[in-house]
């Protein structure tokens, strides 16, 4: 009997540094949690229904316990796809962990109703929607966003439509006549032109003026572009 009590206090004596040890260690769901917590807010403003899952940490990695974890996502980092957030501990013995995650979003993205070619002026009854689960960013949800908007490219039904497909109307077009204006401190001049390139409302162009100078310009609407003195 005495043996085996004496081999139990050795047992437990070797147990006590690993018990201390453990008590120092961070505890590896609490940094899930904050990971979590972090996704949850960054993502509570965005379109659509997103769902998430918080990778495990490898058992193998020991840290020290900290009072004051942060989550962050990296430089060049998105909450969408596969993709890690960041957690640091901002005690004195600071440290840090990537923690992976895979993000999912489910909206009602626009679509379209059938193939339309480049150029093409989108119309209402061009789109439809769809329910998509999508690891991607960009999709459109409101059919505001897409119609009076321009193909960039053509593209093939039922493809979901991005704003990088898009463009607003030319209201000027290349060798179109147009009116310019030249406005300064309590003045305007006008002149007349020709349009050397294709430009949207609010857009930079060149213009060539009546005697055959070239100007830049910003266009407007009917035919006008203004120039600045």
């Amino acid at each position: 009997m005495c043996a085996m009590k004496k081999l139990l206090m050795i047992g437990l004596l070797l147990l006590q540094p690993i018990a201390a040890m453990a008590a120092g260690t961070q505890d590896h769901a609490l940094i899930r949690e904050v990971v979590a917590a972090f996704i949850q807010q960054q993502t509570a403003d965005m379109r659509g229904k997103v769902s998430y899952e918080v990778g495990e940490i490898d058992r193998r990695i020991s840290l020290p316990e900290c009072s004051k974890l942060e989550a962050l996502l990296p430089d060049g980092g998105k909450l969408v796809g596969k993709t890690a957030v960041r957690v640091r501990c901002n005690d004195a013995q600071g440290w840090s962990i990537s923690v992976r995650v895979q993000i999912r979003v489910s909206a009602d993205l626009l679509i379209s109703a059938r193939a339309l070619p480049m150029g093409y002026t989108l119309r209402e009854e061009d789109l439809s929607t769809q329910t998509t689960e999508t690891t991607q960013s960009g999709g459109m949800t409101d059919a505001k966003q897409a119609v009076g908007k321009v193909l960039r490219h053509g593209i093939s039904a039922g493809q979901v439509l991005r704003e990088d497909m898009l463009r607003p109307p030319y209201s000027i077009v290349q060798g179109q006549a147009v009116q310019l204006i030249v406005r300064g401190n309590k003045f305007s001049i006008r002149n007349e032109g020709v349009a050397l390139t294709n430009a949207s409302e609010g857009q930079a162009i060149q213009v060539r003026t009546s005697s055959g100078r070239t100007l830049g310009g910003i266009a407007g609407a009917s035919g006008v572009v203004e120039v600045k003195p």
